[in-house]
């Protein structure tokens, strides 16, 4: 080791002071500041101020322009709903065909979040490192093609002859749910952590944008047809310097001499290269793009690019994010695609970099010396406690996804109707064998999901309700929907407090029923159904008068309400105020030609009381379909007799 004098007077005779540098710095390694990263900061923070006054513009008024988000576009090809989020993605998407990717550098606040924790980063002695992979590049284009062209393939195939391939196009640019589409706080806080913080850590600067984010996906194919590139003069001596300044990974002086501009897609237009070269070799201009470009002279030799995977670990750390990256995907409903993105590349790199630490003799990350001569340091246990940690959640948030996704889809393939159901306390003569094995099977999984989940997923819980009633676990039922209400909001909470108040009705709890449906209507007025269940509370307790009123603004909410419409009648029958004709009519029209239909409202109206009614549609159910006459008989005669 030499002696720091020593080193000083070595600098001394290295140091050349060169023409070309003069008013600008004397020391030919030191990198000057880029004057161009003060002014995209501003606009970048510009951004962020726009952002949160748009915010504050919605919550004060209550509508506001929809959000101007490229993944609002989804929602424009798949249900026609034009928005301001498709607009701005167009406009980018043309723009970057003329100039080039800049508007992820200039324009984009996931690129400030990971810029300024880059920034603070280097404030502590941590300069962000550029994990480089062959395969995991394409990530971005996959997942952009899966959310923009995948629906459209999906339909052209699956669409009937006489639907068209896109669906009719509607106005949707002022929107009063501006917060609809993104996630809570609570998920968003930790998204912006893990898609900022821990991708410049583990990944490098940029690291999300590079392997993450799908709108840069088409960001990235748009640039390769873009005129606009930065380019190179004559006057560039291979320093170095631009490619020191990117933060978007680019091996700049290396391109610029092979190809006379920055080919690379992940090139943001940053400016800084620009910036910061000594001799301004470098500039922004308009010429041949790079999907034309070849090496300027043949003896040029192809750019060499370490990367940070042999081929063999490249295959098993695209097996590993694909894995890491469905496991979390949507898990108790509250991870979203582009954070199970950003968990899934440091998933990757921890389990990459896991494996090194086991294979190789010495390893270090960052200023950190993980294994030196074969031996784990310390700062390596340390590293490998929150591997461990890290993967065991990763694997643990597939368990709960794969049980989640299972009882979700035994779920949807039961087939008896809400109404039918509902129609008497105990379901299970309605039900098949093959709804059997699906509500079976998907209890199994919803139940292990809930048991071993971290957290609530409040979607699971009502669908766990609703098998537990059908297998005549009604008390169950109840609790399960109380719970899901608890974490709900909006029409998931009102769904569950209806479903709950139906189904203390069908226990004879009446007060509680009206108790919860109240609830579920003040989170949802129009819940007309919620009114036709609280009629039939009232009427159970004897206040006619209130249930009849019920039924009425349920009728006049939904004036196709085959139960209400009923309702109403057989107490028009019954309290011999008015004349039933009218509301049987009424009914008539709107109740489905059904045997299954009207034999639930014979029912629904013997439940009540309503008997002369009931048998009218006891009778029409046999008349439709004879079986009924002998499930009637069978049912009356499994009755206790008095």
């Amino acid at each position: 080791m030499k002696s720091g004098c020593e080193t000083k007077e070595l600098k001394a005779k290295r140091s050349v002071s060169l023409p070309i540098l003069a008013g600008g710095s004397t020391q030919p390694n030191e990198i000057r500041a880029s004057k161009n990263s003060r002014w995209r900061a501003v606009a970048l923070i510009s951004l962020n101020l726009l952002m949160i006054a748009h915010v504050i513009q919605w919550w004060i008024t209550g509508s506001t322009i929809s959000p101007i988000e490229p993944s609002e576009a989804m929602y424009t090809l798949q249900n026609g709903a034009v928005n301001a989020g498709v607009i701005f993605f167009t406009l980018a998407i043309l723009a970057t065909l003329v100039f080039g990717r800049f508007v992820c550098g200039w324009g984009c606040h996931i690129v400030s979040l990971q810029d300024l924790c880059g920034w603070l980063m280097k404030k502590i002695g941590i300069t962000p490192r550029p994990f480089r992979s062959r395969l995991l590049v394409y990530v971005p284009l996959i997942v952009a093609l899966y959310m923009f062209v995948w629906p459209t393939v999906v339909r052209y195939f699956l669409k009937p002859p006489a639907e068209p391939l896109f669906p009719q196009f509607t106005n949707h640019i002022v929107t009063t749910e501006f917060w609809a589409t993104f996630p809570t706080v609570a998920v968003a806080i930790p998204f912006l952590f893990i898609c900022g913080f821990m991708t410049v850590y583990f990944l490098g600067a940029k690291g999300f944008c590079t392997y993450g984010c799908p709108y840069g996906g088409f960001f990235g194919v748009a640039d390769k047809f873009a005129p606009g590139k930065i380019r190179v003069t004559d006057a560039c001596n291979q320093c170095g310097h631009c490619t020191a300044t990117c933060t978007s990974n680019v091996i700049v002086h290396a391109e610029v001499k092979e190809f006379g501009m920055v080919v690379d897609p992940g090139c943001m237009k940053c400016m800084d290269c620009v910036s910061v070269c000594p001799n301004d070799a470098l500039y922004f201009g308009f010429g041949k793009p790079a999907i034309l470009a070849g090496p300027i002279r043949d003896d040029v030799s192809k750019i060499k690019i370490n990367y940070s995977l042999t081929w063999p670990e490249e295959i098993g750390a695209a097996v590993v994010f694909a894995a890491s990256y469905f496991a979390v995907w949507d898990v108790y409903q509250l991870v979203p695609m582009l954070m199970s993105l950003g968990i899934a590349m440091v998933t990757t790199f921890i389990a990459v970099r896991t494996y090194k630490l086991f294979r190789t003799k010495d390893l270090s990350f960052h200023r950190y010396n993980l294994k030196a001569a074969g031996t784990i340091k310390k700062a390596g246990w340390v590293f490998l406690i929150f591997a461990v940690l890290w993967l065991g959640l990763t694997a643990h948030s597939g368990f709960i996804n794969y049980h989640e996704r299972q009882g979700a889809a035994a779920f949807q393939l039961i087939k008896i109707p809400d109404e039918l159901a509902l129609a008497q306390l105990d379901p299970k003569q309605w039900i098949d064998q093959s709804d059997r094995n699906n509500i079976a099977g998907g209890r199994e999984h919803l139940t292990t999901a809930m048991k071993a989940g971290l957290f609530v997923n409040e979607t699971i819980a009502p669908k766990l309700a609703w098998m537990e009633y059908l297998l005549g676990n009604a008390g169950r039922a109840v609790e399960l929907l109380e719970r899901a209400a608890a974490y709900q909001t909006g029409q998931g909470k009102a769904l569950s407090l209806y479903y709950k108040g139906a189904i203390l009705n069908r226990l004879g709890r009446y007060d509680e029923a009206i108790t919860s449906l109240d609830k579920a209507m003040a989170e949802r007025p129009d819940l007309a159904t919620a009114l036709e269940e609280k009629g039939v509370s009232l009427w159970q307790l004897g206040r006619r008068d209130e249930a009849v009123a019920a039924w009425n603004s349920a009728v006049k909410a939904n004036p196709r309400l085959p139960i209400a419409n009923s309702m109403l009648a057989g107490a028009a029958a019954l309290m011999k105020t008015t004349d039933p004709a009218p509301y049987e009519k009424q009914a008539d029209q709107v109740t489905p030609n059904d045997p299954h239909f009207h034999y639930l409202l014979g029912l629904r109206m013997e439940s009540v009381g309503m008997y002369e009614l009931a048998e009218k549609h006891f009778s029409r159910a046999a008349q439709l379909d004879p079986k009924f006459r002998s499930r009637r008989e069978i049912e009356m005669m499994s009755r206790p007799r008095k």
